[in-house]
């Protein structure tokens, strides 16, 4: 049939119907399906895009046409893509950790220490080696920490017991090499008493950061035998409020005390004080000793030892001598109190302690034995504490 220029094609109804009948491949009609295929229950919609029908029906049509054999499983496969069916993926929980089941402030997020404890039996010491930390959680905004570490002895915490290591800039991986000695530590220190070792971040503009710590009951040394421990920091953990706040430690004492049978009279002996409450602005005392023996009717028993200048530790090693017959001295009392001395105002209280009958514990022991023992001079260290009678709040 020839057009002439112009002529629009015109196809009659038999012809129309007999292009859809004439022989040849099968044209399948596309449904909807194909455009939104259908996906196994619990499969998200990110499965490889499927195959279109047409496309594998003509594939597995033209595989016909040429011979080859035909693979009845894979035909099934074809007629699954086709329709959207796929393979169930792997979970994704079993191919990788749950990352956000751990807890992302975990002890070992915070660093570890290593450190040594050593109990000096003989002369009442305690030995803190720190010797260094690791893996410290960054608290600057470059990363990095300035890292010191802290010592308190529980309960009873006060600044008077704390003790500290230099800071080391800009490191997480600090190494000090550093200890730091408690003296005055007695047997029943070590029973109750727990150290609490914490690591800091120490900051120039603003407060000191709380890094993490850990806590060592002293019952778990033994006399005279070096622990080494390696620790995961902890998140800061609550100190026990029923602590009586009104026995706050302030510092230690070491007092020997002799009844002297030649001379008829008690040898009281000011040896040395540590670990004093700091009472001037500098972050030091000034401390002196004043001894009291009560009951004391003629008040004349008072004694004092000189002042030290800007000490936390002083050193004494002065003697008071009370003429007291030996069956009086069990119906006495020693007070022992510590001040420091300020020019122009009243001086501050520090500590006190007493030793007698109605003392106990470490006191009445160090009491006793001096009965027991005449003319041997016995020492012992005690706690000072801020408890003190008014009666002798006037210096």
């Amino acid at each position: 049939m020839t057009l002439r220029k112009g002529e629009k094609t015109t196809i009659s109804i038999q012809e129309h119907m007999a292009i859809d009948v004439c022989p040849g491949p099968i044209q399948p009609i596309k449904q909807i399906s194909d455009y939104f295929p259908r996906y196994p229950r619990g499969l998200p919609p990110t499965a490889p895009p499927a195959l279109s029908r047409a496309g594998s029906l003509r594939s597995s049509a033209s595989q016909q046409s040429e011979g080859l054999p035909s693979d009845p499983h894979r035909e099934d496969e074809d007629l699954d893509r086709a329709f959207g069916a796929t393979a169930p993926l792997p979970s994704k929980k079993e191919e990788e950790p749950d990352v956000e089941g751990y807890d992302s402030d975990d002890s070992t997020t915070l660093g570890t220490l290593d450190f040594s404890l050593l109990y000096d039996q003989e002369n009442n010491a305690l030995h803190c080696t720190i010797n260094k930390a690791k893996g410290l959680k960054p608290m600057d905004h470059n990363g990095l920490s300035d890292p010191y570490v802290k010592l308190h002895l529980l309960p009873g915490a006060s600044k008077a017991n704390k003790l500290r290591t230099k800071t080391l800039r800009n490191t997480l991986n600090p190494v000090w090499s550093e200890t730091l000695t408690y003296y005055g530590i007695t047997d029943e220190d070590m029973v109750r008493k727990t150290l609490r070792i914490s690591v800091c971040d120490e900051d120039k503009f603003r407060h000191n950061e709380f890094i993490g710590e850990t806590r060592i009951p002293l019952k778990k040394l033994k006399p005279n035998q070096t622990k080494n421990f390696y620790n995961c920091l902890e998140k800061q953990l609550p100190i026990d409020k029923t602590d009586d706040k009104s026995l706050e430690e302030r510092g230690r004492i070491m007092i020997s005390l002799k009844y002297s049978s030649q001379k008829s009279g008690l040898v009281v002996g000011i040896v040395r004080c540590a670990h004093l409450a700091a009472m001037d602005a500098n972050g030091f005392s000034d401390p002196y000793v004043k001894t009291y023996l009560k009951p004391d009717e003629n008040k004349k028993s008072k004694h004092k030892t000189t002042v030290k200048k800007k000490t936390l530790n002083p050193e004494f090693n002065e003697e008071f001598f009370y003429e007291i017959k030996y069956a009086e001295l069990s119906k006495k009392t020693l007070e022992v109190t510590v001040w420091d001395y300020d020019i122009g105002k009243s001086n501050d209280f520090i500590g006190w302690l007493f030793l007698g009958i109605n003392a106990n514990g470490e006191r009445l022991k160090h009491w006793f034995d001096c009965l027991k023992n005449k003319d041997k001079k016995i020492e012992r260290w005690h706690t000072l504490t801020n408890e003190l009678p008014g009666s002798v709040f006037s210096d």
